[in-house]
């Protein structure tokens, strides 16, 4: 396999690796490119997403999207064809087995779910249903559809996907690496993801537009805004290189009102500063906001205000697309009708925001810039590591300790970095491990937490970031002491 750089891939070596590919699993084998371009171009418009994301954007409007999958294709349709009248694009959420490539398993997974009669998997196995049945499900449906994973090898299951109709391909090399899997070496996430990314280039080159979207919560835990920004940046550099026009940047909700309306605002600026500092012109960026990935209270009273307090953010930081939950969050996968249900407090929380804007106020701009000078700081560190190659850099960056996933599985990641909430529920730094960050950034991070630590009378410690994890799904945002 070609060493790791941040170069588009060439031809010979894109194609010899995708006759591999395709022998990965039979299903691989029923894909033509050209025949998938000629069935890509002619998809309606009203079913593409980045139509559907540059519509919203124009209007000012905020998308809606569950996530849902099962394991056999009826019910899959039936699941999707349920939620559609709800929301305004698709999902099709693959099973774990698919995750990891093991698709000897997701096949008895299926005959399982077959034998059962419902599903016994936590997700669409697409691989293993193929090019034609994956047809199906797009066909089904009169709104875009997403591919939604969380694979570090995902060339096969783009193949397959992407010939078959789907319109957008969530994913990425860090993203669906360092906060799923524990052993897979970063420098192989991020090659099979340049594989990814030149595939959804080429169909750009036949005139079909994909869309991209990292995943933007990362491990969901505490993650500040700055360290989801570095690594949708990059994520969003890489994909351009190979050739990718339309990306989505990602971001899970925090929970202070301040610090989510200012991540928002400014990872689209952040995208636009380093995008067109690469030289690149010819794109379109959106955003994506995902609502809180934390625990959820069990009760879905509960649930319903957690949604809803995320539904609001959404609208008010100016976010193109919400990823919507459900109140089921606590207790595991969620039947079709909570599903609804999520999408339908998301929606009446959306239209009653829709006409209001977040007013202007110093607190605000403070916090944007703030997280504009981490991410330059710690970025400028990832190019200076990798001499101009934001890939190389990448992996050095891990390997550092400059790049750090609070909580995060993955061997690779050095796991220093331990965020903490603030007196007013932002997330500031408790310890910043190796990241490099300005001295006064880093003194205003422990100023905001003393002053949290004063107003609860203890000091500051690592019980506090246990509470805060623990703190949404017990009906609080801060783990104050009871």
């Amino acid at each position: 396999m070609q060493q790791l750089r941040n170069q588009k891939l060439d031809m010979d070596t894109f194609l010899s690796e995708r006759a591999v590919v395709a022998q990965t699993w039979p299903t691989g084998k029923e894909v033509d490119f050209e025949e998938g371009v000629r069935y890509q171009l002619a998809i309606p418009e009203h079913k593409r997403f980045s139509s559907a994301l540059a519509r919203a954007d124009r209007e000012g409007r905020t998308l809606r999207q569950p996530r849902a999958g099962v394991a056999l294709v009826d019910e899959h349709i039936k699941l999707l064809q349920y939620l559609e009248p709800s929301c305004d694009v698709l999902p099709t959420t693959i099973d774990a087995y698919t995750r990891l490539n093991h698709y000897e398993k997701a096949a008895e997974g299926v005959a399982r779910s077959l034998a059962a009669g419902t599903s016994l998997l936590n997700g669409f196995p697409a691989v293993n249903h193929g090019l034609q049945e994956c047809r199906r499900v797009v066909e089904s449906l009169q709104k875009p559809v997403q591919v939604r994973h969380g694979t570090p090898d995902a060339r096969l299951l783009a193949d397959i996907t992407l010939a078959a109709g789907f319109t957008a391909y969530e994913g990425g090399g860090i993203s669906y690496n360092v906060p799923y899997a524990k052993k897979v070496p970063l420098e192989l996430s991020l090659r099979h993801w340049q594989y990814c990314d030149r595939l959804i280039g080429l169909y750009e080159e036949h005139g079909v537009r994909i869309n991209r979207e990292p995943f933007g919560p990362l491990s969901a835990t505490l993650v500040p805004p700055f360290v989801s920004h570095s690594i949708m940046i990059i994520e969003g550099l890489l994909a351009l290189e190979q050739g990718c026009k339309c990306i989505t940047l990602g971001y899970g909700q925090a929970g202070n009102l301040i610090q989510d309306i200012a991540a928002i605002r400014s990872l689209r600026e952040l995208g636009h500063e380093y995008f067109q500092a690469a030289g690149f012109t010819d794109y379109q960026i959106s955003t994506v906001f995902h609502q809180w990935m934390g625990g959820f209270p069990e009760n879905e009273s509960g649930a319903f205000s957690v949604i809803c307090w995320g539904s609001a953010m959404a609208a008010l930081s100016g976010a193109t697309k919400l990823i919507v939950k459900t109140p089921h969050e606590a207790s595991g996968v969620p039947t079709k009708e909570a599903n609804r249900q999520g999408l339908d407090a998301t929606t009446q929380i959306l239209n009653m925001v829709r006409e209001q804007a977040f007013p202007e106020n110093p607190v605000l701009d403070q916090e944007v810039e703030l997280i504009k000078r981490e991410v330059r700081a710690v970025l400028s560190k990832v190019f200076e590591l990798g001499e101009g190659d934001i890939a190389v850099g990448t992996v050095r960056a891990f390997e550092a300790g400059v790049l750090d996933v609070p909580f995060a599985p993955a061997t690779c990641n050095a796991g220093k970095l331990l965020p903490v909430r603030d007196n007013v529920g932002a997330i500031r730094l408790f310890d910043p491990g190796k990241v490099p960050l300005p001295d006064d950034v880093l003194t205003y991070h422990h100023d905001k937490i003393s002053e949290r630590a004063k107003a609860e009378r203890r000091a500051a410690s690592f019980q506090m970031v246990v509470d805060d994890i623990y703190a949404v799904s017990k009906s609080r945002l801060i783990g104050r002491p009871q």
